[in-house]
């Protein structure tokens, strides 16, 4: 039986290579779990559990897997060393999941401290809309690999608000483009159908607007859907490869 993880840093990053200089192919989030399938010298090679993901990250001393019972739905919560509004610790991000471990008044204890109550939901929460908040994302600095509110890029925006609602998404999306299968026609898109092109993926948000973590203009956007087709052809010689519905 495989044995699991759990990573309790508000964010870790995966790379690459056993190297700091290496590309950082991804991050996992607070609660993210993870097996480990080889060690070389002070890094650990593992397998992300929500998304298959490989690569490296520093050994450091991770918890074994802690089922979450809670997980976070604003941009950032903070993390609070007693309960209440003194002595904030850090903050964790969007779809973080935690274990809670006691209450107290508008508080939740969890193993790295307090949280207020009204910055999670329960785990099996599922919104009829999966992408009804996405635009919290808003002007956050596009990162490559990244997965949080310190930066985020376009395949991460769609795959983290997907696993909140408790669905399974590829991490790239190379990935999601096959994943996904039920294709819809431009004159037809709508409200969350997801806009593929080659390395790159937005959501619509209506019938003529979409958002995007968008490398050329370095952060999460809103834009038209048929200029942003116009400009990635203009500018990249990019054509829409797949419009998905999920």
């Amino acid at each position: 039986m495989t044995k699991y993880f759990t990573n309790n840093f508000p964010i870790l990053n995966l790379y690459k290579k056993p190297s700091l200089k290496s590309e950082i192919v991804t991050q996992m989030i607070f609660g993210d779990s993870f097996s480990i399938f080889g060690r070389k010298r002070n890094w650990l090679k593992i397998k992300i559990k929500e998304d298959g993901y490989k690569g490296f990250i520093k050994n450091k001393d991770f918890p074994n897997f802690l089922k979450p019972t809670h997980k976070i739905n604003i941009l950032k919560a903070k993390v609070y060393k007693y309960s209440n509004k003194r002595n904030k610790l850090h903050e964790i991000t969007f779809g973080s999941k935690i274990k809670v471990l006691g209450k107290k008044s508008n508080f939740l204890k969890f193993s790295k401290g307090w949280i207020y109550k009204k910055d999670v939901k329960p785990i099996s929460y599922i919104e009829k809309n999966p992408f009804k908040n996405i635009t919290i994302f808003k002007n956050i600095k596009y990162k490559w690999g990244g997965k949080s509110f310190k930066g985020i890029d376009c395949s991460a925006l769609i795959q983290v608000f997907l696993n909140f609602n408790n669905k399974f998404c590829p991490r790239d999306a190379k990935d999601q483009v096959k994943f996904f299968k039920k294709n819809v026609r431009l004159k037809n898109i709508k409200k969350n159908d997801i806009i593929y092109w080659k390395g790159h993926v937005a959501v619509a948000i209506s019938k003529k607007m979409l958002i995007h973590a968008y490398g050329p203009m370095k952060k999460t956007v809103k834009m038209n859907i048929l200029k942003t087709i116009k400009i990635i052809k203009e500018t990249a010689n990019l054509n829409v490869i797949g419009i998905k519905k999920i």
